[in-house]
């Protein structure tokens, strides 16, 4: 059945949901998707305290000179209470004294022999960090369908949380088939390809947070395929490249059959990737993809991605474009939805120079892709259009300017 990109992951999206959950501790729970909402059990900052190196000062002494007896170090459990006409050295962290007003800095005093002369210009709370004021005890912390990145486990480290719930990371095997093919640690012959495609899948779908098992590539053949399908059966995700055409060779679909696959589309209307089929053996869903790499990978990012968002459990499923603008004018041959390999530069994007289904070359230099309806004819320089991402490093080979200086 051949579907529309719209209604092939429409498909996509009412077949794939997350496996099973599991407890893994806070080390070890970057780049899981969270299966609980977690509220925060503890204040941030859990007591007054000093932002500053400074004296702890009453209000009333503005201007004055007090006298300083004592210094109040980050961790120290002082039960000092301060007085009018006196000033507590603190530290920055230390829990504020009883009867602390506001928090002069260091440099902004001048001290001489266990006093201290304060500034004219006091704030009542200034430099002091409020109980509370970061993080409240009972407050929403993480929602369930978030991923953990660094700044989400600094988050969970701050309540004391040794141990996350979260869902299992999707299982994906890869395969490729093809007898012209041969790994990349064995010889070829004059006729024969090294296999990129499984590499490629394996190192996305590592990327994007999967536990991935390559079996192999297969030949030519019924028998062999099949082998390979039953090595794949145990995971959430088979993914394959090759095959899936009309030639005398191409046996990928009827050794998906002999499993009783059930096939929600094997066409869409897009090119490069026409023959693109998705369903499902049992609990163990299948991509197969072109054999040609271009067509794999682009076809890789858009659906393969999107099963695999959708299996981990991320809430935030959906691939979303970036607007932007073209960098200069780009003219189409219609007919059919396309996809378009280029370079984002963070100001506008430019679509690769050569590229055609076979190709790889384009892909080690593009950072993402456009979607072109059928209807569209061309793109002209300045023109508004929504890109996918595919890697983004926004890194330079030039120093760039990185202050804002205004906002016009």
């Amino acid at each position: 059945m051949s579907v529309t990109v719209e209604e092939a992951l429409k498909y996509i999206y009412g077949n794939a949901a997350p496996k099973s959950l599991k407890i893994v501790p806070l080390e070890e729970a970057l780049g899981y998707v969270i299966a609980e909402d977690i509220v925060a059990t503890h204040n941030l900052p859990p007591f007054d305290n000093s932002a500053m190196d400074g004296y702890a000062v009453k209000m009333k002494d503005v201007g004055k000179e007090v006298r300083v007896k004592h210094t109040i170090f980050a961790g120290d459990d002082s039960n000092e209470e301060l007085k009018n006409g006196f000033a507590i050295k603190i530290m920055t962290g230390a829990r504020v004294p009883k009867g602390c007003e506001c928090i002069v800095p260091i440099e902004d005093v001048t001290a001489r022999h266990g006093w201290v002369k304060l500034p004219q210009d006091l704030k009542l709370s200034k430099h002091i960090r409020l109980c509370g004021e970061d993080i409240k005890s009972g407050s929403a912390l993480l929602k369930k369908g978030q991923r953990l990145d660094a700044h989400k486990i600094t988050l969970l480290a701050s309540q004391g949380r040794s141990h996350i719930k979260v869902y299992k990371k999707p299982r994906v095997a890869i395969f490729a088939s093809g007898d012209e093919l041969k790994m990349h640690f064995e010889s070829v012959s004059a006729y024969q390809l090294y296999n990129t495609n499984s590499p490629t899948f394996y190192a996305r779908a590592k990327e994007l947070g999967c536990e991935v098992d390559f079996i192999g590539t297969s030949g030519d053949s019924l028998e062999d395929i099949q082998k390979h399908i039953k090595s794949a059966l145990e995971s959430d995700l088979i993914i394959t490249s090759g095959g899936v055409s009309v030639g005398d060779a191409d046996f990928t679909k009827e050794a998906f059959g002999a499993f009783g696959c059930e096939i929600f589309f094997d066409h869409v209307e897009i090119k490069p990737g026409k023959p693109t089929t998705f369903g499902r053996i049992k609990d163990t869903l299948v991509l197969n993809l072109p054999g040609n790499p271009l067509a794999a990978a682009l076809n890789f990012e858009l659906f393969a991605q999107s099963i695999i968002l959708s299996l981990s459990g991320n809430e935030a499923k959906y691939i979303a474009p970036i607007e932007t603008k073209m960098a200069s004018e780009y003219v189409i041959k219609g007919g059919r939805r396309a996809l378009i390999p280029g370079f984002f530069d963070g100001i506008s994007f430019a679509p690769h120079s050569k590229f055609s289904p076979g190709m790889i070359s384009p892909l080690a230099v593009s950072n993402s892709y456009i979607i072109v309806d059928e209807g569209c004819e061309v793109l002209k320089k300045g023109s508004s259009i929504k890109i996918i991402a595919t890697r983004f490093s926004f890194n330079s080979t030039e120093q760039k300017e990185l202050l804002n200086t205004s906002g016009v």
